[in-house]
């Protein structure tokens, strides 16, 4: 997949649960986001995961959603996600929000300018 030049690739982390099968494999739980810089929209998500069906549905909550929103999206993993990385998925997320606001400050003091373009 080709992503638009206004998107930028941020990683959130956070600790599961030691007796999770994700802990065991990968030592943490990450969760990789694709975000369009002009919208602030999702446009792609994975996840650290066992199974694949796992990071395909945790692609289908975050894919629309404003990253700046974290209630919103924390709201629906809540209603959404019951796997016994709930916790560190929203941790996970919160953890790539803070990345993604740093990101967006580090963008605006070096003049980058949304172009609109792939």
């Amino acid at each position: 997949m080709v992503y638009d030049k206004d998107t930028i690739y941020i990683i959130g982390d956070a600790q599961a649960s030691v007796n999770n099968p994700i802990t065991q494999q990968f030592s943490a739980f990450f969760i990789g986001l694709v975000v369009d810089t002009a919208s602030h929209k999702i446009v792609d998500a994975g996840c650290s995961s066992t199974i694949p069906l796992t990071s395909d549905f945790v692609r289908s909550i975050f894919i629309g959603h404003n990253m700046l929103l974290l209630d919103v999206v924390a709201e629906e993993i809540r209603q959404r996600y019951h796997g016994s990385s709930q916790k560190a998925l929203i941790v996970a997320y919160k953890d790539a929000q803070k990345k993604y606001k740093l990101a967006l400050s580090g963008r605006e003091e070096l003049g980058f300018q949304s172009s609109g373009t792939v």
